[in-house]
């Protein structure tokens, strides 16, 4: 399975715009179910709102949805989706309840304002990077453990444990895309003294913002 972005939980954020309020809400969803009842959550929570604008996009099928909810075309949905979309993110559902301040903003400013708030709300969410990661065992001398723990960061590796023993043995998680290259760089580094034993895969989520 490839790897992909997602939010990494839930974000919530507001923005002001000309007494306006914008309330920003950010989901990582796995299905177009739970993205649909997510802005029916919504939209019963915020019945008195003037617009709840939604936009969502589920990675199985290519599923990509929006609503202006009552806003000009153009200029609240499709806005959010391609925030998201330029993003690269998947899997996510993202509803906008927009309090009208009673001065109109115009298209330009109505795009700003909800792709704004849909940022705002995504930067709150952080975000992960689901993809294939493989377990791996390593063992090594003290003076080869700050050298190993370089090139774990140089692979983006994740150490999950540390053992100090006679020897030090660091369990992490490296990348599927990149471990061949580890292993590879970690035999040559040490000369064959050092070998990463892979005792298993996952396919999960990494916040990396």
């Amino acid at each position: 399975m490839e790897s992909y972005l997602t939010p990494a939980g839930y974000g919530e954020a507001e923005l002001i715009e000309k007494k306006s309020r914008f309330i920003g809400r950010v989901w990582p969803v796995e299905s177009e179910e739970e993205a649909l009842a997510r802005i029916k959550e919504i939209r019963e929570k915020h019945w008195d709102a003037t617009h709840n604008v939604y936009a969502y996009i589920i990675r199985e099928n290519g599923i990509m949805r929006y609503s202006d909810d009552g806003e000009p075309q153009g200029t609240s949905g499709m806005p959010t989706l391609n925030m998201f979309r330029a993003e690269e993110i998947q899997n996510v559902c993202c509803v906008i309840t927009r309090y009208f301040g009673g001065t109109l903003l115009g298209a330009g400013g109505l795009v700003r304002a909800y792709s704004g708030a849909a940022k705002l709300a995504l930067d709150e969410a952080g975000i992960s990077r689901m993809a294939k990661w493989n377990s791996l065992r390593i063992s090594c001398s003290y003076s080869q453990f700050g050298r190993v723990k370089r090139l774990l960061d140089d692979h983006e590796g994740l150490v999950e444990n540390t053992e100090f023993g006679t020897d030090v043995l660091v369990a992490a998680l490296v990348r599927d895309d990149l471990t061949g290259n580890f292993v590879s760089r970690l035999k040559d580094m040490t000369a064959g003294a050092v070998l990463a034993d892979i005792s298993g895969s996952c396919f999960r989520g990494v916040r990396i913002k």
